[in-house]
Order: C-alpha cells, then sequence, then structure tokens
C-alpha cells in the first residue's frame, strides 16, 4: 500500500490494461473504512489505497473500489450523494474461498449476515452478507 510521499503503485493507464475480462469496480462512501473491511473479512491483499481509489486481490479476484467524489462527472452522483441504497439487485460472487472463516469475519467486522453459512442445493456450501456499503457477497465453496 503507498503512503504519503512514495511513488504511485502504477499509472491509471497501465492499470487499466493489465485489468481481467471481468472485474468489479465498486463505489463506496468511504474507501478507507471499505479497505479495512476487505482486508480483514476476505483477508484481500491490498495493491494500492488511496483516497479515492484501492485495488485489490481476494481470492481469484482482482477487483476495485472508487470513492463516490471520483464520479461527480457520472450521472449516478446525485443519487449517491442521496444515500440510496447501493447493489440492490446484484449478488457478487466468489468461489474458493471458505465460508464459515469469512462469516466469522463479517460478524466480527459488524456486517449484516443475509444467509448464515450453509449448503445450498445447486451444490456449493456460502455465506451471503453485506459489506459496509450494502453490496451483498456469496462466498462459498464446492460441497
Amino acid at each position: 500500500m503507498d503512503t504519503p510521499g512514495q511513488k504511485t503503485w502504477m499509472s491509471a493507464d497501465e492499470y487499466g490494461r493489465q485489468m481481467p475480462a471481468f472485474t468489479v469496480n465498486l463505489l463506496v462512501r468511504d474507501v478507507a473504512r471499505s479497505v479495512a473491511f476487505y482486508r480483514d473479512v476476505f483477508n484481500a491483499t491490498v495493491h494500492h489505497s488511496d483516497a479515492d481509489f484501492a485495488a485489490f486481490r481476494a481470492g481469484s479476484l482482482e477487483f476495485m473500489i472508487h470513492a463516490d467524489r471520483a464520479y461527480e462527472k457520472h450521472p449516478w452522483h446525485a443519487e449517491l450523494k442521496s444515500g440510496v441504497r447501493r447493489g440492490l439487485g446484484a449478488e457478487l460472487r466468489l468461489f474458493h474461498v471458505e465460508p464459515a472463516e469469512v462469516e466469522k469475519r463479517a460478524r466480527a467486522a459488524g456486517a449484516r449476515i443475509l444467509q448464515p453459512t450453509q449448503d445450498k442445493p445447486h451444490g456449493w456450501r456460502d455465506v451471503i452478507f453485506e459489506d459496509p456499503d450494502g453490496y451483498t457477497w456469496a462466498i462459498g465453496i464446492p460441497i
């Protein structure tokens, strides 16, 4: 993680060119709070973090977050400022991560647990919870 006075992790252009075919970018109210949550609950590796942006790896997922203010010129900005609920209707899934362990850490971090860890008919064991901005995550392993 970069600290004040350090060289930037990599340029935005360089990072953008290295993106996988599919990734997740979440808009968050407080980058520092979200960095702590993903680091502590997901055991995510934090590649870079500053006041407006952070990049992570959790399991096999490379993902990023941006502060709301980074989207000031985006059509969503007015709704983001209004405090509207985020992520409703989308479930972010991360496979091959032990859900019971993640559930313990999520509970300790104060996450809202939507479904405790359980075996499901679709062939995997998962936990479903919300992150600090209300995004829904399903974390699981094959049964």
